[in-house]
């Protein structure tokens, strides 16, 4: 497990917190980023990327409706919004 994701987990067998899959989907959106700025013609993964933006955007905004301290606590870690 990832540093980031062991200081957002809520537990030690945390897998499904909003808080842990927004990590991960940063990092896989990491990844996918720096995937396509190699291989342009790549629209499968560019897909893949539309996708996963999409879905952290979901998961931040549920936990600014709901937990607004752990959504400022995941954007600080994350360093997400500038």
């Amino acid at each position: 497990m990832k540093e980031s994701y062991k200081e957002l987990s809520l537990h030690d067998k945390d897998t499904g917190s909003s808080e842990l899959q927004i990590a991960q989907l940063t990092d896989k959106i990491d990844n996918l980023s720096k995937h396509i700025k190699a291989n342009k013609k790549d629209k499968h993964s560019s897909v893949g990327l539309l996708k996963a933006v999409s879905r952290r955007k979901k998961l931040l905004e549920y936990l600014k409706k709901n937990k607004m301290e752990s959504y400022k606590n995941v954007i600080s870690k994350l360093n997400l919004r500038k």
